[in-house]
């Protein structure tokens, strides 16, 4: 195996590892984001808080923490690369060494990760999201019909190489929402707005 794909997954691994709802919820006085609703480090959580601003700057970076080991990845070790940096940032924001391998859901990094790998795909994933949550007001199935379906837009859009890599991450993004697909079919998920403390 070429030794610089395990270096873009590192890479990836450790840009997404970064904790910045954690860092922002503390930096603007809201306290310890994993003690506020799911306790997950996540936008959706940090929104939680009644502070949208610090919402957005987490979506913001961790949409980031994708983009750049993607294109660092690129630009030195070719496309291979890039996709496995896009799954290795996607790992590390979900299950960060420094928290106990507790962290977010994913959604802001897939975003990230699939507007640097392909930015069509990636701004179809975020049409996707919009229209479900506009229609049935649920972030959580937003994000699920977005990741799933990503994956056959990515094998349209590209090839099936970035289907192959975007099917990992929506598979990973599906474990992440269990306990939300849990209450969507028991009809118990909140709706966008009405959250407070559910996962």
């Amino acid at each position: 195996m070429d030794v610089t794909l395990i270096y873009a997954v590192i890479l990836g691994y450790l840009c997404g590892s970064v904790p910045f709802g954690l860092f922002i919820t503390r930096a603007v006085g809201l306290g310890d984001i994993r003690d506020i609703g799911s306790g997950n480090i996540g936008a959706t959580n940090v929104l939680r808080t009644g502070n949208r601003w610090a919402a957005a700057a987490t979506l913001v970076l961790d949409a980031a923490k994708a983009v750049l080991p993607v294109l660092v990845a690129r630009y030195y070790w070719g496309e291979n690369a890039a996709m496995l940096a896009a799954i290795g940032a996607f790992l590390g924001h979900c299950f960060p060494v420094w928290l106990g391998f507790k962290g977010g859901k994913g959604v802001a990094v897939m975003i990230g990760s699939l507007l640097a790998l392909a930015w069509p795909v990636g701004l179809i994933f975020c049409a996707v999201w919009l229209l479900i949550a506009v229609a049935q007001k649920q972030s959580s199935l937003a994000a699920l019909t977005a990741a799933a379906t990503a994956p056959i837009f990515a094998f349209v859009v590209v090839n099936e190489w970035l289907a192959g890599a975007v099917a990992v991450m929506a598979i990973l993004l599906f474990i992440q929402h269990r306990e939300n697909i849990a209450r969507l079919m028991a009809g118990t998920e909140p709706k966008i707005g009405s959250e407070k403390k559910a996962g």
